[in-house]
């Protein structure tokens, strides 16, 4: 945590001396971030990590997308397009699931589903399941031609539209080279890296590079991070998205469709020690 932004570690024999440490540290404004009771050679110890306020403002500012458009049909008359993107096994499917069919998610818009991924056995079923029991329109996508015909379909029902992709693997680079196309051909409008919250930072760093814009394509604009119940401690999340240094709008934390899908910023302050707002203010019921 320290190595990303300026939090430090104080022990005492009380609370309040270590809690005048940080403030003699980072001044009046210092923000208690987590206290524990610890033992150093026998001896009971209170630990403080504490941080200057203007360490949360740039926590916040580094995590927190802007807001999505009031209004998501654009002009044009096509959906708002949100793709996911990541590596195989990251949860991208049932994240997309849990998108469309979550009860006024993006509040009176009307959610669309479409799928590339063509590759990946179950992947079209699944979705197609989620759809049918959803009510929510889909459609699947297999080579460029047949993307405009498909957007003119999805754009007489749908006002957002959730786009599910294939897994990158390093050994196909032919199959990632088709699909990658295809979602440009498509251009959405935000690009979401799915990486589950339990991968090592170095990983995931190297991931977000192979998912960078290029002169070519489109690229990761914001992370999602998944399968936060797999991660025994939730410490050392933040440190994960803020190390990514984009934008966390959603994390999930399950399998359940659609209830295990969160706000990510206030789960990622909370992870970081941080109050932030209930969950129920940011998502719909």
């Amino acid at each position: 945590m320290a190595n990303l932004l300026p939090a430090e570690r104080f022990r005492g024999a009380d609370l309040s001396r270590v809690a005048d440490r940080a403030r003699r540290t980072f001044g009046d404004d210092v923000m208690i971030l987590h206290t524990r009771t610890v033992r150093d050679g026998g001896v009971p110890m209170v630990e403080v990590l504490a941080a200057p306020s203007t360490t949360v403002d740039a926590v916040r500012a580094r995590l927190e997308p802007r807001p999505l458009p009031s209004t998501l049909r654009k002009a044009d008359g096509r959906p708002y397009c949100i793709a996911l993107v990541g590596p195989t096994g990251a949860g991208k499917t049932t994240t997309a699931a849990k998108l469309a069919v979550r009860r006024a998610m993006f509040g009176a818009a009307r959610p669309g589903l479409l799928t590339i991924d063509t590759y990946r056995v179950g992947g079209m079923e699944q979705l197609a399941t989620y759809a049918e029991l959803a009510d929510v329109p889909f459609e699947v996508v297999y080579e460029a031609r047949e993307i405009d015909a498909a957007m003119k379909r999805l754009s007489a029902d749908c006002d957002v539209l959730i786009i599910d992709t294939p897994g990158r693997s390093p050994a196909s680079a032919e199959l990632t080279e088709r699909w990658r196309t295809l979602l440009d051909a498509i251009a959405p409008d935000e690009v979401h890296l799915v990486v589950p919250a339990s991968l090592r930072a170095d990983l995931a760093v190297d991931i977000g590079r192979a998912y960078a814009p290029t002169r070519t394509h489109c690229g990761a604009t914001h992370l999602l991070l998944s399968k936060l119940d797999e991660v025994p401690r939730e410490s050392g999340v933040t440190d994960l998205a803020l190390s990514l240094e984009m934008p966390t709008r959603w994390i999930t934390d399950g399998q359940d469709v659609p209830a295990d899908l969160k706000p990510g910023v206030p789960r990622l302050l909370r992870a970081w020690g941080l109050s932030a707002d209930a969950e129920s203010d940011w998502m719909p019921a």
